[in-house]
């Protein structure tokens, strides 16, 4: 169904017309039959109507538009240069930082030697193992919204890569909407030159988003080299530690950083539409910050998880989880030697329960009995006590201390536990029959 717009002044014709002109009957009434005019309380006229009406409007529309000065980039406010290009102007901000630059205890430098081929385990993504991380773009965004759809724009673009000894960051500003199309070109050549992206969310949000925007802006987007993104690793190494796994979380509970009065990113739009309707720029300047950090954090996290297991510095727990995804990969040896330096560093019963679950899927049923009862000894877990029942009823084959550690209770459906009780009760029964059947005759009648 089509809707057809109808403008203003073809509205007002027609109230003119339908106020003006008399219907048919009223025409041909005679003179003497219509209504007095005139009189304090009478009506006014509706020409008189209209003609007031028209003068309200003329005085509406004569009045000069309120403008509001924009900031401009050369005020010490915005600290982005203009550069002039055939699409229009760029506005972008370089930042150099030396490879010692730290964000908490992790300096950016080992992001640029990092080990491909572990990055690729930890992501579960084999295309990664191929890409050099000293080629990498680091990408992050912040947009004029966080749910995404056409109508929401990349206003400030967050690039960061590594470049003759040091980690440069850029930073693209889109001054006001429709304007994006020199931003857009400058991403696109930065992602041709990479050997990889590496993001946080950006295979979710940030490419697709710009992906939408080279769309509406009719030009092509460039291919995608491997894409690293760092939210499933983080989640997947840091899962038992049980924080949420924003950006901002990772930076104080892993790398020991804190931000001092960060924009919320609940909150970055909000400010950018302020700057639109204001030209106030210092409303931009927390926002600047807040992506300045992103993408700066995103480099030293490649440097701690690419980083080779002789000079990790994640923590035991971290260490167990990570070696929990290496298994997961398929890299069984790797996988062991997270797991025993977990153990070595004083990790606890995680670093264990690790330990114990790599040893069982790669055979050794030995292994595992001892540090899942490691564990147990440590921390009393239902699903431990899981494990150990099935590996003492079909490895140690200790039925009793298979029935004692059911009967404490254990991770499984109330259905499956029943089970597993009857057919360890029917099993210690025959034993008790075969071990009688089985004893000499003199001490059966005793």
């Amino acid at each position: 169904m089509y809707r057809t717009e109808v403008s203003f002044g073809k509205k007002l014709g027609r109230l003119t017309l339908g106020a003006v002109q008399e219907p048919p009957k009223a025409r041909s009434r005679p003179a003497a039959n219509l209504p007095p005019v005139g009189g304090a309380d009478a009506p006014l006229p509706a020409r008189v109507l209209l003609d007031d009406l028209r003068a309200k409007m003329d005085a509406i529309l004569s009045r000069a538009p309120v403008t509001r000065a924009p900031a401009t980039l050369d005020a010490p406010e915005l600290p982005f240069v203009t550069e002039v290009t055939a699409l229009g102007d760029l506005h972008r901000r370089v930042v150099r930082f030396p490879l010692s630059h730290r964000v908490g205890h992790k300096s950016v430098g080992p992001a640029h030697s990092a080990d491909a081929e572990l990055l690729a385990l930890l992501a579960l993504d084999p295309s990664i193992a191929r890409a050099s991380p000293a080629g990498a773009l680091y990408l992050d965004t912040e947009t004029t919204g966080l749910a995404g759809g056409a109508g929401t724009v990349a206003f400030l673009v967050g690039l960061a890569f590594f470049d003759e000894g040091a980690l440069v960051v850029e930073q693209l500003l889109v001054r006001a909407l429709g304007e994006e199309a020199p931003m857009l070109e400058h991403v696109r050549k930065r992602v041709l030159g990479a050997s990889m992206l590496v993001s946080f969310n950006g295979k979710s949000f940030d490419m697709p988003l710009l992906r939408t925007r080279f769309v509406m802006a009719r030009t092509t987007a460039p291919p995608e080299p491997a894409h690293l993104d760092l939210v499933h690793v983080a989640r997947r190494i840091h899962k038992r530690r049980g924080f949420p796994c924003r950006l901002v979380t990772i930076e104080e509970r892993v790398l020991g950083f804190q931000r001092i009065d960060d924009v919320p990113s609940g909150e970055v739009s909000a400010c950018y539409l302020h700057f639109l309707r204001t030209g106030e720029t210092g409303a931009l300047l927390g926002v600047i910050e807040h992506n300045l950090h992103d993408v700066v954090t995103m480099a030293a996290l490649v440097g701690l998880y690419g980083e080779p297991l002789a000079g990790s510095e994640l923590v035991p727990d971290d260490l167990a989880g990570a070696s929990r995804v290496l298994s997961r990969a398929g890299a069984k040896d790797a996988a062991r030697a997270f797991a025993d330096r977990a153990i070595e560093d004083g990790g606890g019963a995680d670093a264990l329960r690790a330990s114990a679950e790599i040893a069982k899927a790669r055979g050794d049923r030995a292994r595992a009995l001892k540090d899942f009862q490691a564990a147990l000894e440590r921390e009393d877990d239902p699903k431990v006590r899981l494990e150990l029942a099935k590996l003492y009823e079909h490895h140690a084959r200790d039925l009793e201390r298979a029935l004692e550690l059911t009967l404490r209770g254990t991770a499984e459906a109330p259905e499956a536990e029943s089970k597993r009780k009857r057919r360890l009760h029917a099993k210690l029964q025959a034993k008790s029959r075969r071990a009688e059947a089985s004893a000499p005759l003199f001490a059966r009648r005793k």
